[in-house]
């Protein structure tokens, strides 16, 4: 919990006794306070992604709390939190998700002088290094280009934020992709906010779409199983299938892909530290399941850092 300003803002979760739930952005793992929530502080995009992927009918949205959201990166309508302490004139940044490296589909990060820095980090260890997005992007292009000469194409995204990323570099390359329908739904959001995808929805009754899949075609999908979905269109339409997947997780695990790219919209831990040379922060304080081991990474760079156990009222702003 953060408690300044006569203000108890929960960061990413219901927390008991808030004033008001902080929602960075509108995955699925931050979105926890956004069904009992009655003052929800959010961007408006991450409240139309909300409520268009997840039909949730967001509460009253908090105005003039005297915090100031800065953008990520990391996907539409994510933020962070920044408040000033009136009492100890301390400024408070909290992260959330985010990346240092520039997105096709989302503003880049606004960076500020924190003094005190609570960050998140879904890759806590230097050993996982990502490379350039745009090398990875050309290398993704180049892929696809060589395995549609001989089949169908289909990609496993998370359905929001790097399915829509992957739309648009496919798009780039003059590709115009298949995808699903919560993804068509998410896509739909972004568009609305000004992010071109150029894209048909494998439930259109287009002529267009059955024009499209009767040739090679590549498909982008949010299932887990896309070698079971690879196999059902190799029988449906008598080809060959190439399956591929593009996240960060990519950098540490081996998936039953054909391909697998690293093209990730968080950041390594060195672009961590670069995030907080950046923001010229006292302290660090780590915040999410690597907290821990974040932390003491952070220690061995010689950087002040320990876990998040609060800010004010028995946390830690001593």
């Amino acid at each position: 919990m953060l408690c300044l300003n006569g203000l108890s803002v929960s960061l990413d979760k219901r927390e008991s006794g808030s004033d008001i739930d902080f929602i960075s952005h509108a995955h699925s793992d931050h979105t926890s306070a956004a069904k009992s929530s009655k003052h929800v502080l959010a961007s408006d995009q991450t409240v139309q992604l909300m409520e268009r992927a997840y039909e949730i009918d967001i509460g009253e949205m908090v105005e003039n709390s005297g915090i100031r959201l800065l953008e990520s990166g990391h996907m539409l309508g994510a933020k962070q939190l920044y408040m000033e302490d009136t009492q100890s004139n301390e400024r408070v940044v909290y992260t959330g998700d985010f990346q240092m490296q520039k997105s096709r589909t989302s503003n880049p990060i606004e960076v500020v002088d924190a003094d005190r820095l609570i960050m998140t980090s879904v890759y806590p260890d230097p050993g996982v290094v990502f490379d350039d997005k745009e090398e990875v992007s050309a290398v993704m292009q180049q892929w696809v280009g060589g395995a549609l000469k001989n089949g169908i194409v289909l990609f496993s995204a998370y359905a929001m934020g790097k399915a829509q990323e992957l739309t648009a570099l496919l798009n780039e390359a003059g590709i115009r992709p298949v995808v699903s329908r919560k993804i068509c739904r998410v896509n739909e959001v972004y568009e609305s906010n000004g992010i071109a995808l150029d894209y048909t929805s494998a439930y259109s009754e287009k002529s267009d779409y059955s024009e499209l899949v009767s040739g090679n075609f590549v498909g982008i999908t949010e299932r887990r199983d896309v070698d079971v979905l690879a196999h059902e269109l190799s029988t449906v339409h008598g080809k060959k299938v190439s399956t591929a997947v593009a996240t960060g997780f990519a950098k540490v695990f081996r998936f039953r892909t054909d391909a697998q790219f690293g093209l990730s919209d968080h950041a390594d831990f060195n672009q961590s530290v670069e995030y907080i040379e950046a923001t010229k922060a006292k302290k660090v304080l780590t915040y999410g399941s690597n907290c821990e081991r974040f932390a003491e990474n952070l220690r061995k760079k010689g950087y002040d850092a320990s876990p998040f156990t609060g800010y004010g009222k028995a946390g830690d702003r001593a």
